[in-house]
């Protein structure tokens, strides 16, 4: 066979190969890479209804206890959580013992302790449904029923990097300001039949409370980290300068990761692949706002990207802010396992598994039609973003395998 005759049919077996690759990783089952994750996506299906009311029968352990043993290096809650269910039902109706305003912050929140001891952060409903924040990405209050979605498009994805969320409708008069601390009670005022607080933070201010409906007010509660797993907090390396006419390096420097890329814990481990899967995360809930994140403290860079504060999220379904996505398209990688999550929920599946999802919310309808229309409208805008840098520059130097699943201690 001549050379030339040899090099056609060379580069035709390795062409095949890409495409074969290509497939098995793009919804195929042939590959035990991808058959894991078909198991973990199925196991993540059959898990999605919660049963409202659900309570703790089989053990003498708290709600809260359960909810502490599940925190790992590497998820929030384990890939099984049967008792899921009464947990968020125990985190919805716990009696409150003390309210306090909220921890540091530039939005409003309110720290409340529920019966046992467990601390949680409420955020109080600013905005309805169907109201469209205009402005830049990033603007507005923050959205309580974000945190609520976010949580559960976590579980979706199958991340487990999410704190526990729950929406809960609170009696004001009731069950907060019995309880409260002299600093939140100071906070307190009536608006016509309202009762409103306007708490403190950095842009907390008087003339902007949150009002419930009555004595009512709608909100979300998250599950505050076991004591024993310290944050460390860190600047996003694809954070924005929030100064009009002043770019991030980001923003104008393609090659931009390759500088990210020598500066630890970057260089080695999984964090780029963590920031890279919540830059898809943040991009398919419309968060531009990650200009820091968590992790759990003095962890060598091994430890999971926490994706706490969630609520500058669904804010505008009409808008794809492709720039969250820099970190994907900038150092065109990401996780296999990633790649397959989203590849089995196309056509529709993602917002049809968040609709079962989020059924079971004591403030359900959790998010507007339009919102969940965008859902699958980002997710095809990721999975055509992977594509080109598959293109460019093949699938084994886009798709990477990393699982890294350390023990507890």
């Amino acid at each position: 066979m001549k050379l030339k005759q040899r090099m056609v049919v060379l580069c035709a077996v390795l062409l095949l190969l890409g495409l074969a690759k290509i497939f098995l990783l793009d919804g195929g089952e042939g590959s035990a890479a991808t058959r894991r994750d078909l198991r973990a996506f199925r196991k993540m299906e059959a898990g999605l209804s919660l049963s409202r009311g659900a309570r703790l029968t089989h053990t003498l352990q708290s709600p809260w206890e359960i909810a502490s043993q599940w925190v790992g290096p590497r998820e929030v809650y384990p890939e099984e959580t049967p008792e899921l269910a009464a947990v968020l039902t125990a985190l919805s109706t716990a009696r409150i013992e003390r309210a306090d305003v909220g921890y540091k912050g530039t939005q409003l929140k309110a720290l409340l302790v529920l019966d046992g001891g467990q601390k949680v952060v409420f955020k109080p409903k600013r905005y309805n449904r169907d109201y469209v924040v205009e402005g830049e990405p990033y603007a507005g209050y923050d959205r309580h029923n974000a945190e609520v979605a976010a949580f559960h498009l976590d579980r979706i994805l199958g991340f487990r990097r999410a704190p526990l969320v729950v929406g809960r409708n609170v009696n004001l008069r009731t069950e907060i300001k019995p309880v409260a601390t002299d600093q939140l009670l100071s906070t307190f005022l009536m608006q016509g039949n309202n009762t409103c607080f306007y708490g403190k933070c950095y842009y907390c201010r008087e003339s902007e409370p949150a009002c419930a409906e009555g004595e009512i007010m709608e909100g979300s509660l998250t599950l505050w980290l076991p004591d024993v797993w310290p944050l460390q907090k860190h600047r996003h390396p694809w954070g924005r300068t929030y100064r009009e006419g002043k770019l991030a390096r980001w923003e104008y420097d393609e090659s931009y990761c390759d500088a990210v890329k020598k500066m630890p814990p970057y260089d080695a481990g999984p964090r780029l692949l963590d920031v890279i899967d919540t830059a898809i995360f943040d991009y398919l809930i419309g968060n531009a706002d990650r200009h820091h994140y968590e992790s759990f403290q003095d962890d060598g860079g091994a430890s999971m990207l926490i994706l706490l504060d969630n609520a500058k999220s669904f804010g505008n379904p009409a808008l794809d802010e492709r720039s969250i996505l820099a970190p994907l398209y900038q150092c065109c990688m990401v996780r296999v396992s990633t790649w397959n999550r989203l590849n089995l929920l196309r056509g529709g599946a993602l917002s049809a598994a968040m609709r079962q999802a989020l059924a079971f919310d004591p403030i359900d309808p959790v998010l507007a039609e339009p919102h969940l229309a965008a859902l699958d409208r980002r997710q095809s805008g990721v999975i055509a973003t992977v594509k080109q840098c598959m293109e460019a520059q093949g699938p084994d130097n886009t798709l990477i395998e990393d699982r890294m699943n350390l023990p507890h201690p």
